[in-house]
């Protein structure tokens, strides 16, 4: 399969897609660590985006090693989205836990 990929030059376009599809993950992934956990599901994240990162200096592959850094920055900035999902619960765009309702996580 890598041979495939690397004779017709598809490692840009294979790497923009699943960055694509990482990206895409981590957004229900906010919504519901935020909804299930609160916001404590930042630490998480950090850790998870660690151990992305730690794998992605430790892959030799570029395309590995490339989906592992998007996975890990992913990561990082879902913990700022966390913040920002808990504003749009405030507000009302989206539900909050009703076994965690008044309490601040």
């Amino acid at each position: 399969m890598t041979e495939f990929i690397e004779q017709y030059n598809l490692a840009g376009l294979l790497i923009g897609v699943c960055t694509f599809l990482i990206i895409g993950l981590f957004h229900p992934l906010v919504i519901k660590g935020e909804y299930y956990i609160g916001v404590k599901v930042k630490w998480i994240f950090l850790v998870a985006g660690i151990i992305f990162l730690a794998a992605a200096l430790w892959v030799r592959s570029v395309i590995g090693s490339s989906l592992l850094g998007v996975t890990a920055f992913s990561c990082f900035w879902s913990i700022k989205e966390v913040n920002e999902q808990v504003e749009r619960v405030r507000k009302g765009w989206f539900p909050a836990n009703p076994k965690r309702a008044g309490r601040s996580d």
